[in-house]
């Protein structure tokens, strides 16, 4: 059987497979059942979010700059999310591993975009904490609507450029020989790395691509909780001190979460084995969107009241609607 499509270009014919092949984790026992336990997270990933992002739209008291960024990272976190983990049973639950050339791109544009906001998210929040405690006078000035918005739709066009070059870059390899990506999704330096021709663009962009989308927004966060420890620092009492702490914790965790995983994968890269790396890089995309809502609504006293008073609005809603329905 041909499993590849000469296709030409110029003088250059490219052969395109029809499929490739999601390997997954290799001799693991009861491996599906691993796969079922990410489908448990996706669901309270799907729940939690959601409920964060109804309470934002429902409260009028959310609708600030802050929580215009919390917002689109729920809606971030359930849209990478709902990109792989309903994917990943399909290959793996129900035996379907060969992903069809086309079907493998749009995968990967969908999976990196939004693990790429994830971190622009966090960056966005983290300024929006410096500027809360460093230059609270001037925060309403210098963070508005406006300017979260742009921020987050600079951020969107950003992740969109950088994963539609590496996936433009990956249409002009060719491929002859394995079609096996040793990973758990349709992973950009797994695909590349089966090509027979030159893929040294790719492999520019495989470097530069976190350098982008992970050590630049984690090296500004860290800065600004240097600088916001240091401001701290000066305040005199004590109790300003923890409210202002208090107010970063949540974000502190969301960063912890989401960064501490892929700094231990990208660290131990050539000493990790492959079931190791898969494992993490699969729970990383899944714990931190699950996490994230749990986190905000626990450390986060506005979304509590919030959710305090929507769900004591529907009790009693529901109370009228039962003496009315007695009395008739």
């Amino acid at each position: 059987m041909n499993f590849f499509n000469p296709a030409p270009d110029g003088n250059v014919s490219l052969v395109r497979p029809e499929y490739f092949i999601i390997s997954g984790l290799s001799g693991v026992r009861l491996i599906k059942l691993y796969y079922v336990f990410l489908f448990l997270l996706y669901l309270l990933s799907v729940l939690g979010n959601g409920a964060v992002m109804a309470v934002i739209c429902l409260d009028r008291k959310l609708r600030t700059p802050k929580y215009v960024a919390v917002f689109n990272l729920a809606l971030v976190d359930l849209l990478g999310s709902s990109a792989l983990v309903p994917k990943l049973l399909d290959i793996f639950l129900l035996e379907r591993r060969r992903i069809a050339y086309g079907n493998c791109l749009v995968f990967l544009f969908f999976c990196y975009t939004c693990l790429s906001m994830q971190s622009f998210n966090l960056l966005a929040l983290s300024y929006d904490r410096l500027l809360a405690i460093i230059f609270p006078l001037h925060y309403q000035v210098r963070m508005s609507h406006r300017f979260m918005f742009s921020l987050i739709a600079v951020f969107w066009l950003l992740a969109v450029l950088l994963v539609l070059v590496a996936v433009g870059l990956l249409t002009r390899l060719s491929f002859c020989q394995s079609l096996v990506i040793n990973s758990y999704f349709c992973d950009h330096g797994q695909i590349y790395r089966l090509a027979c021709n030159s893929h040294f663009p790719n492999y520019v962009v495989s470097c530069l691509y976190p350098i982008i989308i992970f050590w630049i927004p984690l090296a500004f966060i860290l800065l600004s909780y240097v600088s916001i420890g240091c401001t701290l620092a000066k305040v005199a009492a004590v109790q300003e001190r923890l409210k202002a702490f208090r107010t970063c914790v949540a974000h502190l965790s969301l960063v912890a979460i989401y960064f501490i995983p892929l700094l231990i994968t990208f660290t131990l890269m050539e000493n990790i084995h492959p079931n190791a790396r898969i494992i993490n890089l699969s729970l990383t995309s899944v714990f931190p969107p699950m996490l994230n809502p749990i986190i905000y609504t626990l450390q986060t006293q506005e979304i509590k009241e919030s959710l305090k008073k929507l769900l004591s609005g529907c009790r009693k809603a529901k109370m009228a609607g039962g003496r009315q329905a007695h009395i008739s």
